[in-house]
């Protein structure tokens, strides 16, 4: 079966083009969110630096405890006197001044490694799922505009070296309203990073795929959002950013043709099922003519107390209710007898 075919946006003017690219094979390997999480997670605290407090921190001080016999605590206290220090308990994690609960070290695991095969399947999941425009729509990108996704500009723009030219081509092909939104995303960072030289957040934009860099890295690293990726370089932390797929990308005609030989066909991860919707096919004449009826468990009937219960004691014993019944009527007969000797 023919390939679904792609079609190429111009670099000058950004307008289709007549000529179409087939879909390289990698779009058509199965979405799986859970292997992109889980690999994504684990990558990303590979660039993480160590930390850890001071050897010495909470014991520099001189400190002994006081031993038994002073109705106190035998936590270390700090020696002298004349001072509202002495005699305040020291070291310990409970203490004013002491160190922390279990010190934390620089030789921590810091880094984690990821099975080759399943880095390469989240890739290739990620950019299967770069194809959809609800995933894309979902994550947040403005597309609207886009007529196409995969969106494919020819190669002519890899020899762009100005800024001005890649925003005249992101405006034409419908894409800039993506830049924007990360543009106008960029707010000061909630907590104690803004003090770490990450003072500001912003959201993604498009991601721009190239296979030859001839000035295209300086023509787009200005645009707020936008970052560029060399297609042999592929890299799921910029593919599924925290771990979701549906990334917008930009791939021009090089990298585009490229992904054929990079992830042939008869190395990408296969769908376990062709069609995936159990129900349907639990429910289709061909399975329900095969399986065993449907099992009806009887529960087994609960024990009443007949002492408590008057219809399992009637059950029992008929009698039951014309005595119960007697009596009742005796009672009233004995009380309105009562009543009337008052």
């Amino acid at each position: 079966m023919a390939r679904p075919q792609v079609s190429v946006h111009g670099s000058q003017d950004g307008t289709l083009l007549k000529r179409q690219i087939p879909l390289p094979a990698i779009f058509k390997a199965p979405l799986r969110p859970d292997v992109v999480h889980f690999v994504h997670s684990n990558i990303a605290k590979n660039h993480r630096q160590a930390y850890a407090v001071s050897k010495e921190a909470g014991h520099q001080t001189s400190a002994e405890s006081w031993g038994t016999g002073r109705a106190v605590a035998r936590i270390p206290r700090v020696r002298g006197g004349g001072t509202h220090r002495s005699g305040q308990g020291a070291y310990g994690n409970m203490c004013r001044s002491g160190r922390m609960f279990a010190p934390t070290k620089t030789w921590r695991k810091w880094h984690r490694r990821v099975n080759r095969k399943m880095r390469r399947y989240a890739i290739c999941s990620a950019v299967a799922a770069s194809a959809l425009p609800a995933l894309l729509m979902a994550r947040g990108h403005k597309i609207e505009k886009v007529s196409e996704v995969p969106c494919v500009i020819e190669d002519g723009v890899e020899s762009f070296a100005k800024t001005k030219q890649a925003v005249t081509l992101l405006k034409a092909i419908g894409a800039y309203d993506d830049v924007e939104k990360a543009k106008e995303s960029r707010k000061v960072r909630t907590g104690k990073g803004k003090m770490r030289n990450r003072r500001h957040t912003m959201r993604k934009g498009p991601l721009v795929i190239y296979k030859e860099d001839n000035g295209i890295t300086h023509a787009f690293r200005n645009l707020p959002g936008v970052t560029l990726v060399n297609v042999t370089r592929l890299n799921l932390l910029h593919l599924a950013p925290g771990g979701h797929l549906g990334r917008f990308v930009i791939w021009t005609e090089g990298a585009f043709k490229a992904l054929n030989e990079i992830y042939p066909s008869n190395t990408l991860p296969r769908d376990m099922m062709k069609n995936a919707d159990l129900t349907r096919i639990i429910n289709s004449d061909e399975i329900q003519r095969v399986v065993r009826p449907t099992k009806t468990n009887k529960r087994p009937a609960i024990k009443k107390n007949p002492l408590k219960n008057i219809n399992v004691m009637i059950r029992l014993n008929p009698y039951a209710k014309i005595s119960k019944r007697a009596a009742t009527l005796a009672l009233l007969k004995r009380a309105k007898a009562k009543a009337a000797n008052v």
